[in-house]
């Protein structure tokens, strides 16, 4: 019984953990959209796009209006996007975005993570040019027809369409462009009437590597490690 408590437990405080660091992560997303663009999401595409996705994580309302609200006050937190790229072990290519106030102290807490897991800490361009700039949409697939809809984005920049579902199971349809077009599809959906679920820019592999269950566990520890500091946004790598 004992036992089965502590599980439980765990399991319990893993979750808030993991929610806790989706929601300090649009939080930010929400800060860098006012800052550039005002707190009014009907003229401000990044901001509702940061809004949604904010929705998507199940971040309550009253928390992304205190979001928005805090990050037009004037003591407000500058945060600065910064890419950093490097191997894990097994040669496997990893990209480290952040948004951070502070880049003296994330570029030593990214580079000590890569040192303590074994990996390798590069410079700029030494691994980005094995990952796609993108685009990616996911929205809701109900009441939606995948083909009818892929015709009629293709000419605003769509590039890929796959059926898919989130961890609930329901249905979505996932949609990938270039990463120049990503305005061009998302005023595309808009003028259709359609809101995604979520809309980001993404960083996909062109090829990724298949490895045993330890050298994945080693890459994974990797992962886990860049992914707990707050002020990294969003890890990809080339891991199948």
């Amino acid at each position: 019984m004992g036992r089965m408590f502590e599980k439980r437990k765990h399991t319990m405080f893993a979750r808030w953990d993991r929610m806790a660091k989706a929601f300090t992560r649009c939080g930010k997303e929400i800060t860098i959209a006012v800052k550039a663009g005002g707190d009014d999401p009907s003229s401000n595409p990044t901001l509702r796009r940061a809004i949604q996705n904010a929705r998507s994580q199940n971040m309550p309302k009253d928390k992304i209006e205190s979001a928005i609200k805090k990050a037009m006050g004037v003591d407000s937190t500058n945060y600065e996007t910064l890419i950093y790229e490097g191997y894990a072990p097994h040669g496997v290519a990893v990209l480290v975005e952040t948004a951070t106030d502070n880049p003296t102290r994330t570029v030593a807490n990214v580079r000590l993570a890569f040192k303590k897991c074994d990996g390798n800490m590069g410079t700029t361009g030494s691994v980005s040019f094995m990952f796609e700039h993108q685009g990616l949409f996911h929205l809701k697939a109900e009441g939606l027809d995948a083909e009818e809809l892929e015709l009629e984005l293709i000419d605003h920049g769509l590039e890929e369409l796959e059926q898919d579902e989130t961890e609930e199971g329901v249905a979505i349809l996932v949609l990938r462009c270039g990463f120049t077009d990503f305005n061009n599809l998302a005023v595309a959906l808009e003028e259709m009437g359609i809101e995604p679920i979520k809309s980001e820019t993404d960083y996909n592999p062109s090829n990724v590597m298949e490895l045993g269950e330890d050298a994945t566990t080693d890459v994974l520890k990797l992962i886990d490690r860049l992914e707990q500091d707050d002020d990294v946004q969003r890890v990809f790598h080339t891991l199948a």
